[in-house]
């Protein structure tokens, strides 16, 4: 017989010997107890002497060593064990047990796989002994987070093991909604990935590191602005044309925050739930998906500390590329021909040519003018963590600096170029009361600056594209600033001051667990409350900058002839704002039980009640509160069944319609675990299906709240006001009702299905997971469009009316191979496809049914006219008139058109062109489909690795400011591509902008498929090589481990579009650029 004794017997007696310091308590009781985790109670007090004894001759014979300093360390557990528990009969097999670099694998369990009470555990070098009774004995080598492998006896005597790494489970547990399941048992659709992964760019925003990265996770960047280059995410698309209630949940340790001020060196475990069963528990807040993150918490041991600091140079990733002043000029003349007209621009062009007075006749590029080549950011970071027994602990402290490519002017003693620091703290703390009482507490924060221009980014850059070369210089060769009613953008960006914005945040959260096995093995409950206060504030230094219009020529003395247009100051002013912020309370309660009966019979649950109060500083606070549980029982690790729950109360009802429950069901069968899927577990290693459908809802209003009560409005600019006396010389506001009562209104639903099925290949080399879901949103809240203005509405009722429909799929792949010690390959990909369809909407009577009507297309679906190639001389019977053939439809967007321009489809065949013809056109601007693959290859001590982005089924319309000559030469700057275009020299039909008029052609400006350019790409996301230094070279000196790297950031983009950066939202490319990077970094740990 092997029989044990409880872990806490033991750890008593062992405490007890004088010599047992805290080293010998800090590493070897530790590993003691990983090897005897399975243990009932002994049955005498001699069974207990006869275990304890040896272990503490042992353990003093240890703590010789260590107090010593002998280089000796005797620790043979391994054999104790084997030695307490077998028999000296039957065949002893010894052997090696070892991961795929051929390290040693300490700990691991041997045991036969038909009698486990036949069992050795592997010692410090990875080595074991077991007695087994004959040669047809199997031999299970099992190790957490390895794939378990099976041997045969046979004749051998020793039996060597390389145990494989189970991708991506090196936890038995899962995190899932409040709380963690067993990865058997988790029968929801959860992404779960590395938080190194999230490390693949120098972006200050973790937004940006998800596309590609994490399977149903849509994502878009659409600028690179400083401190607003955020992406917007979707998890599995978008379920809602409502202008709320569509953004993911997204907690940091359990409290609703945000994804954009995290760092990720904070981040421990990273989580997305997808479907129903992952995320009906959060009722109303759960609706579109749910990110879940938990942070870094500290190890018993003695204290580890990690340095990093990485330093990047930066470029845009495409700007535009225009034309300059004398080709843009030249351009306006051979149009200005074209048309009939006179050339305005010869001798202009040929001074401009020719470079001189480059103050009378200017070149000016007003992209290069605002910008700089290149910019820079850096990153730095330093975590402290250990503890001991009862109080373990871990800070993360982190540093992020970034400059923008805006330029500044260096005589000004200001800076007005943008410039953002960010500083984030994080401390947690966890704390052994007693045995079975823990208390967690939290802290962290963020603290950022922005140093700015007073002006919009975004608006200084649609200056840039609207500012053409050749009206005035960026500033006179003596000092003075021209500009016209478009302004000098040089000027916008460099001489009107700056503002100094400050925001920051404090985030903390205390929980006490309590276990309650004194009363029932597994039962426990926990009680958290946060407090989180966020506040920012700006302080503007501004100026206007004496402004004169364009030099007309120069005196007789040379001096040039300048009138002065506005007057300026020459010093700064100040003034300074602050706001409420906002600040939240969160409470929440939980009991919590896990428990396996017999081996077999898995079985947990989850109770929890929770409130949310968040004050923005409105009128008043938004509060909510509910309920969550949840139910799961597994048999035989084979079996899953799982029930969930939240129910949730909302203000904007009325009684008896506030509060909502939203269940969800998932069933899952582990295949792979099944008798007669043993022969195939060597290459079928995984198996399992899944299925789950449940409701989650919704209970936000696009601006509107209480939408049960009416309300009354006495604004002015709605209602005007009466007047009436003589000469009607007297007035007063009247009052009326606003916002129409709607008691009726009631929860949007959200119906969500998910299939999915997992696969694991040839014993953890391969992972692959792949889910189809789809959503069915009801009730959608929504204005009526419909009523008639007669009805008498001052604002359009509220109703239940929108449904939409949410079908895709999401994939990812994981490949993993050690080849020997020195060599290893790792690849990975992800595939998520989301579209949806409005199935209905409130659409006005004349557009139901028609090409006009939004509802059968996708949410965002572009519409424009449909263009069927240019008019071509046969078109027309008189050209000169611009009269048609009679079988062709009129034109009435322009009085007349010429070969050369846009030919568009009488869509609703009434036999002519106009505004009813508008039919939607491609796709939305939003991508649909979104896609990553990448590598990683490490040999000895280099590593290199890369990803790959990429982004589909995206679709813009572009500006038809962008066609040369479009406004006259007054404003819009010219592509580079201008020679592409429809001439009498070169009719075709396959050119990119069509014939060219001076001025507005209001017939080829409309929005139409001539415009419309599929925005798909491929990005090089990442591209790093490192290199670590030699573990016999860092233990000579007080490192532990130190690497240096190389990475290369957005370095590759292939698109069918070139103008600009695809990932743009403009129409015109006049925007902040998405930016690429290289940076060197290095890693230290002590």
């Amino acid at each position: 017989m092997y029989v044990f004794v409880p872990l806490r017997v033991v750890e008593r007696r062992l405490y007890k010997i004088e010599p047992f310091s805290d080293n010998v308590y800090m590493h070897v009781w530790p590993f003691f107890r990983r090897f005897a985790s399975d243990i009932i109670d002994a049955r005498c007090r001699e069974t207990e002497n006869l275990i304890t004894k040896p272990l503490i001759i042992c353990f003093q014979a240890y703590s010789n060593v260590l107090r010593r300093g002998w280089l000796m360390m005797i620790l043979l557990i391994g054999s104790l064990s084997a030695a307490l528990a077998q028999d000296s009969a039957g065949l002893r097999v010894i052997g090696n047990v070892t991961d795929e670099k051929g390290e040693p694998l300490v700990a691991a369990t041997v045991y036969a796989k038909n009698n486990k009470s036949v069992n050795a555990i592997t010692d410090l070098d990875g080595n074991y002994s077991i007695v087994v009774p004959d040669k047809w004995t199997v031999l299970v080598f099992d190790f957490v987070g390895y794939v378990t492998k099976e041997e045969t006896v046979g004749e051998r005597k020793v039996i060597n093991v390389e145990l494989v790494e189970d991708i991506g489970q090196l936890d038995d547990a899962v995190v899932v909604a409040y709380g963690t399941q067993k990865k058997e048992s988790v029968v929801a659709s959860i992404t779960s990935i590395e938080p190194s992964a999230l490390k693949v760019s120098t972006s200050r925003s973790l937004t940006n590191n998800l596309a590609g990265n994490v399977a149903g996770v849509l994502a878009i960047q659409r600028s690179g602005e400083p401190g607003y280059d955020n992406s917007t995410f979707w998890i599995r698309g978008i379920s809602t044309f409502q202008g709320v209630g569509g953004d993911p949940l997204v907690l940091v340790d359990g409290i609703e925050r945000s994804l954009d001020t995290i760092d990720a060196e904070e981040i421990a475990s990273f989580s997305v739930l997808k479907d129903a069963a992952a995320s009906a528990v959060y009722g109303v807040r759960g609706a579109n998906g749910v990110i879940l993150i938990n942070t870094k918490r500290g190890e018993a041991g003695k204290p580890k500390v990690t340095i990093k600091a990485e330093f990047a140079g930066t470029q845009p990733v495409k700007l535009p590329a225009y034309i300059g002043a004398a080709d843009y000029m030249q351009l306006l003349d051979d149009v200005l021909v074209d048309t009939g007209s006179l050339p305005m621009y010869t001798d202009q062009i040929a001074k401009t040519r020719a470079g001189y007075a480059p103050d009378i006749y200017p070149d000016v590029n007003w992209i290069q003018a605002i910008s700089k080549n290149w910019a820079d950011n850096q990153r730095v970071t330093a975590e402290i963590s250990g503890g001991n027994e009862r109080v373990i602990y871990s800070m993360v402290c982190a540093f992020y600096n970034e400059d923008g490519i805006l330029t500044h002017d260096k005589s000004k003693e200001w800076d007005p170029s943008i410039k953002l620091q960010r500083y984030n703290v994080r401390s947690n703390v966890d704390i052994k009361l007693t045995n079975t009482t823990k208390l967690r507490i939290n802290i962290g924060g963020y603290m950022q600056e922005r140093n700015s221009t007073p002006d919009s980014v975004s608006e200084i850059f649609n200056r840039a594209f609207r500012a053409v070369p050749f009206k005035f210089p960026v500033q006179y060769s003596t000092g003075e600033i021209a500009g016209t009613e478009e302004s000098n953008v040089w000027a916008m960006a460099t001489q009107r001051g700056y503002n100094r914005t400050t925001a920051s945040k404090i985030e903390t959260l205390v929980t006490l667990e309590q276990d309650l096995k004194f009363l029932t093995e597994g039962l426990k409950v926990r009680a958290s409350f946060s407090f989180d206060r966020y506040s920012t504030g700006t302080v503007s230094r501004t100026m206007n900058p004496t402004i004169y219009n364009p030099a007309s020529g120069r005196n007789e003395d040379g001096s040039l002839i300048l009138t002065v247009k506005s007057n300026g100051s020459n010093t700064l002013g100040h003034s300074s704002s602050g706001t409420f912020g906002n600040k939240s309370v969160y409470l929440e309660a939980a009991a919590t039980y896990d428990r396996t009966f017999n081996r077999k019979h898995a079985v947990s649950g989850l109770l929890l009640f929770n409130r949310r109060n968040y004050d923005n500083g409105g009128k008043l606070p938004y509060r909510n509160q509910g309920l969550a549980g949840r139910a799961s029982y597994t048999y035989a690790n084979r079996y899953v069944a799982e029930f969930n729950f939240g129910y949730n109360g909302s203000e904007n009802f009325a009684p008896g319609k506030r509060y909502g429950f939203f269940p969800s069901g998932a069933l899952g069968w582990v295949i792979s675990e099944e008798p007669f899927m043993a022969g195939a577990k060597r290459v079928l290693s995984k198996l399992k299906l899944r299925a789950s459908y449940g409701q989650t809802g919704n209970a936000s209003l696009d601006g509107r709240r209480f939408a049960y009560l009416s309300t009354i409005t006495d604004d002015w600019n709605t209602l005007k006001e009466y007047r009436w006396g003589y000469e009607s010389n007297y007035n007063k506001n009247g009052m009326a009702e606003g916002d129409f009562a709607v008691p009726d209104l009631t929860w949007e639903k959200v119906n969500k299905a998910d299939v999915g099925f997992e696969i694991g290949l040839l014993d953890g080399v391969a992972d692959f997971q792949v889910d189809f879901f789809d959503e069915r949103r009801n009730n959608i809240f929504m204005e009526r469009t419909s009523i008639p203005m007669t009805a008498g509405f001052i604002k359009s009722p509220w109703q239940n009316f929108g449904r939409v429909k949410n079908q895709g799929v999401d994939l990812s792949l994981n490949i993993r191979k050690q080849f020997g010690r020195d060599f290893f390959i790792s690849a990975m990909g992800t595939f998520t496809y989301a579209h949806n369809t409005i199935l209905e909407m409130d659409e006005p009577a004349a557009v139901v049914g028609t090409n006009r009507a939004e509802t059968g297309h996708p949410v965002g679906q572009l519409f424009g006219y449909i263009d069927e190639g240019l008019y071509t001389y046969d078109d027309f019977v008189d050209v000169e008139n611009g009269i048609l053939r009679s079988d062709l439809p009129t034109v009435t967007l322009v009085s007349k058109v010429r070969p050369g321009d846009i030919k568009y489809k009488d869509v609703n065949g009434d036999g002519k062109i106009d505004v009813y013809d508008k039919s939607p056109i491609g796709g939305t601007k939003n991508p649909e489909m979104v896609y990553g693959f990448g590598f990683t290859f490490s040999w000895k001590d280099l590593d290199i690795s890369a990803l790959f982005q990429g982004v589909g089924k995206t679709w813009n319309i572009l500006s038809g400011n962008i066609i040369p000559a479009s406004n006259k030469g007054t404003t819009y700057n010219i592509f580079t591509n201008y020679t592409d275009r429809w001439t009498e020299d070169n009719p075709s039909q396959n050119v990119f902008y069509p014939r060219l008029d001076y001025g507005v052609n209001a017939n080829n400006s409309q929005a139409s498929t001539w415009w419309l350019k599929d925005m798909s790409f491929l990005r090089l996301k990442n591209i790093e090589i490192g290199y670590s230094l030699p573990k016999k070279f860092a233990e000579r000196s007080f490192i532990s481990s130190a690497r240096v790297y190389l990475r290369g950031t957005n370095l590759l983009t292939f698109s069918k579009f070139k103008l600009w950066d695809p990932e743009l939202a403009s129409n015109t490319g006049a925007a902040y650029p998405v930016m690429k990077s290289i940076s060197a970094g290095l890693e230290f740990k002590f």
